[in-house]
């Protein structure tokens, strides 16, 4: 069950993916981030506007942390990033919807307690193959020469993920689905296809077995002429 006070806030999927609507409403939240992890491989995302919504659920795929990447950049803690997105999600109501709940998510208000007065990276969210690629940049200015905005470069700090939209809720977390994507398959059915073209192997191979032994045994027994080949 939610608990009602701010200090022991949590969340149990049992309540339900709208009680956490309840837990924005304790912290004082007016945008939500909840990660979803199954079977230990599985990852989701979603990202809601609490409590009236929209929301959008994302499958989020081919994460690199830093640790696994020789990654040149860095960035201060508290840093206010740029955020950067491709035109493409421009083209179609629903990814302008996405762009939107992106921007409010991941933006640091100005002014804002705990973010430091100036802005050393960039959130670069590019459209490719229907899947959100996000890469995270430093920017390295020249040396003495701050104010000239010419001569920038961008080294990539970490870590990368991509997010697979899945459904557009109307709501927070729940709600009429405003859209759906028709290219999404489930991980649990990519596994099951999988399964099935290693068991086609499995079959084929048996069946050239047994093809073979049927061939081995019509001729068993027969002696070849060692002869039947002399006049040709």
């Amino acid at each position: 069950m939610l608990p009602h006070s701010k200090k022991d806030a949590k969340f149990d999927l049992r309540d339900g993916l709208p009680a956490v609507n309840e837990v924005a409403e304790m912290k004082n939240c007016d945008i939500t981030m909840m990660l979803e992890c199954r079977k230990k491989s599985d990852c989701y995302m979603w990202l809601g506007k609490t409590p009236s919504g929209p929301s959008v659920k994302f499958q989020v795929t081919n994460i690199h942390t830093m640790d696994e990447l020789n990654l040149t950049g860095n960035c201060l803690m508290g840093s206010r990033p740029l955020l950067s997105f491709d035109s493409s999600f421009d083209e179609s109501p629903h990814l302008q919807l996405i762009q939107e709940l992106l921007r409010q998510t991941f933006a640091v208000p100005r002014g804002h307690v705990k973010s430091k007065p100036f802005i050393d990276h960039i959130y670069h969210f590019a459209l490719v193959d229907e899947r959100i690629w996000f890469r995270n940049y430093q920017i390295v200015y020249p040396p003495n020469e701050k104010d000239d905005l010419t001569n920038i470069e961008l080294a990539e700090v970490g870590p990368r993920f991509v997010l697979f939209p899945i459904r557009v809720f109307g709501q927070s977390f729940h709600g009429k689905t405003l859209y759906k994507n028709p290219e999404y398959i489930t991980p649990t059915a990519l596994r099951i296809l999988a399964k099935r073209r290693m068991g086609s192997k499995y079959e084929a191979r048996k069946g050239d077995e047994n093809r073979r032994a049927a061939h081995e045994a019509e001729f068993h027994g027969v002696v070849a002429d060692e002869l039947a080949d002399v006049f040709q």
